[in-house]
C-alpha cells in the first residue's frame, strides 16, 4: 500500500516544482532563438508553474505566473492568449507600492504582448515606461535578469 503524502511535505514539494517550472520557463524566454522543442518545453513550463503556484502561492505569485504566460505566448506569436493572461495578471501590477522591478518586467511583458498583436502605440508606451522602471532598479541581479527579458521584446 502506498504511503499518503503529509500536506506539509506535498506543499514543500509543489512549491519547489513551480519555482522549478517558473525558472525554467523564464530561462528558456531569455533565448533570443529556440528550437520548436524549446519552444513547446517553455510553454509546458509555464503552465506547469501556473498550475502549481495556483495550488501553494499567493496572489502574488499567480500575477507572475500570468505574466510568464502572457511572456511567453507573445514570444510564441500568440497575441489572443498572450493578452488573456495579461489581462489576468495587469490588475496585481497596477498596485501602489510595487517594486520598481516588479513594474519594468510588467511593462516589458505588456510592450512584447502588444508587438505579437501589433498594436505600435501600446507596444512603444509600454516599452518606454519599462525602461523608465528599470533605471529606478537597485540590484543589480534583478536589472540583468529584467535586461535579459528586455533583449528579446522587440524595440519599436
Amino acid at each position: 500500500m502506498a504511503e499518503e503524502a503529509v500536506p506539509e511535505d506535498l506543499g514543500r514539494w509543489q512549491r519547489r516544482l513551480a519555482s522549478q517550472a517558473n525558472n525554467r520557463a523564464w530561462t528558456l524566454a531569455e533565448m533570443p532563438q529556440r528550437s520548436t522543442d524549446e519552444d513547446a518545453q517553455m510553454l509546458h513550463a509555464a503552465h506547469a508553474a501556473m498550475y502549481f503556484w495556483t495550488i501553494v502561492g499567493t496572489p502574488d505569485n499567480h500575477a507572475h505566473a500570468a505574466l510568464l504566460l502572457a511572456h511567453v505566448y507573445a514570444l510564441l506569436k500568440r497575441p489572443e492568449s498572450a493578452a488573456q493572461c495579461l489581462g489576468e495578471a495587469w490588475p496585481h501590477f497596477t498596485q501602489p507600492d510595487l517594486a520598481p522591478w516588479e513594474l519594468a518586467f510588467a511593462h516589458a511583458v505588456a510592450a512584447n504582448v502588444a508587438a505579437a498583436k501589433g498594436d505600435a502605440a501600446t507596444h512603444a508606451r509600454h516599452y518606454a515606461e519599462a525602461k523608465v522602471f528599470a533605471a529606478r532598479m537597485i540590484d543589480a541581479k534583478a536589472r540583468d535578469l529584467f535586461d535579459a527579458t528586455l533583449r528579446v521584446v522587440p524595440m519599436p
